[in-house]
């Protein structure tokens, strides 16, 4: 096994000149969700050039790929992302974004890279390994309905159907070199609210005339916290805010429509149904007290993602075997929302968290115009994904 190890690392570090080539090139190009033409046709070029089959045109963009190893077994399936964030990038890089207004701003063109790495490293050693490997190339993370959820209902993996799915992400306060994981439940199921509160504008110096859809906006916002914190159990992790409020009036006008979008974010299937229900209550009968109507619209997002408890320790020893034991961190729960859910709650699954921090404290932030990643971290992320593949193939 020290064997494979040491090959999967040489392999990893003498292929990073060209990972960081892809990265490079996918950051400069990004493209948003669902129309991501170009990346797809870079990666169906790449994938050609190492000899591995895959079929395109999977929701639109998508694409999976298929290795097979020295025999019969298990099917692993390995998905990364590729769609980029409505965001002006600020970063001054020579590689930055050349298309106006869209980023790499949540590292998916770091997931692409590392995962075409992987492929490349995981064809060269199908000597090594029995199986097969599924290479998950998925459009519209960032988009609801989410492009996980699009390709399972086209049925892109029945034939064959993973035994394990497995996915990465960035993470930059985490240092370069470093990956983290968390058992059970990891990330909130994520899903926006949108009230449209109507009522009898007019003066503002004539209230008595009319209904106040800006107060009763304030008081439906009010009134809603009380979700979180008298009606969901206390153990229950939930998150209800709102974003954007908008009521065209002016300082003596008070306007006939206020909209109230928001998000609600929380780690349990059965409340996350209840919860949507009282938010409806509350709004629809906290406006009707105040004289008014509030038309309630909740898209039921992405749910739960829900890492498998035993495969997600086994991934964790075996992380262990590949890095310094101090090098693999055991993650917290977090409240932000991933499509990989979708997969977690059709397959046995682990996504796990890697460290892009850069040395000079100068990494920016998720989903910010200033992300920048240390590159080296792309050599971590390549090596783990065949890793974990091999070994899980292998049990």
């Amino acid at each position: 096994m020290e064997t494979l190890k040491q090959l999967i690392q040489s392999l990893s570090t003498g292929k990073m000149e060209k990972i960081i080539q892809h990265r490079r090139h996918i950051h400069q190009h990004p493209e948003l969700s669902f129309e991501e033409h170009e990346t797809s046709a870079y990666v169906a070029a790449e994938l050609k050039k190492i000899g591995i089959p895959f079929k395109q045109g999977i929701a639109g963009t998508g694409i999976i790929a298929t290795i097979e190893g020295s025999g019969k077994g298990k099917t692993v399936a390995l998905r990364a992302d590729m769609d980029a964030l409505p965001i002006q990038e600020e970063t001054s890089l020579p590689f930055s974004s050349v298309n106006k207004g869209v980023m790499h701003a949540c590292g998916h063109d770091v997931h692409t890279s590392a995962l075409l790495g992987a492929a490349e490293i995981l064809k060269q050693l199908k000597d090594q390994w029995k199986g097969t490997v599924l290479l998950i190339f998925q459009p519209g993370e960032e988009k609801f309905p989410g492009g996980a959820s699009l390709m399972l209902k086209e049925g892109a993996l029945d034939h064959p159907k993973p035994d394990l799915v497995i996915g990465q992400h960035v993470l930059p306060d985490m240092p370069t070199g470093h990956v983290g994981f968390k058992p059970g439940m990891y990330m909130a199921s994520g899903d926006e609210v949108y009230l449209t509160i109507k009522g009898k504008g007019g003066h503002a110096a004539l209230p008595h005339t009319l209904n106040d859809t800006i107060l009763i906006a304030s008081n439906v916002i009010v009134a809603l916290q009380q979700v979180v914190s008298r009606i969901v159990p206390a153990n229950i992790p939930t998150v209800l805010s709102f974003g954007r409020i908008e009521g065209l009036g002016a300082t003596n006008i008070i306007p006939e429509k206020v909209e109230i979008a928001g998000t609600l974010r929380t780690m349990n299937e059965e409340w996350r149904i209840i919860i949507q229900e009282k938010i409806k209550e509350i709004a629809e009968g906290t406006a009707k007290a105040m004289g008014a109507e509030c038309k309630v619209d909740i898209k039921h997002g992405y749910p739960v993602v829900y890492n498998h408890e035993q495969t997600t320790k086994d991934a964790i020893n075996f992380a262990r075997d590949f890095l310094n034991p101090e090098q693999v961190e055991e993650m917290d729960i977090r409240m932000t929302a991933e499509d990989f859910g979708y997969y977690t709650h059709q397959f046995p699954s682990v996504f796990y968290r890697f460290g892009v921090g850069r040395k000079d404290g100068q990494t920016g932030a998720l989903h910010t115009a200033q992300l920048n990643i240390d590159e080296d971290s792309l050599e971590t992320a390549t090596g783990m994904l065949a890793w974990l593949a091999i070994r899980f193939l292998n049990q």
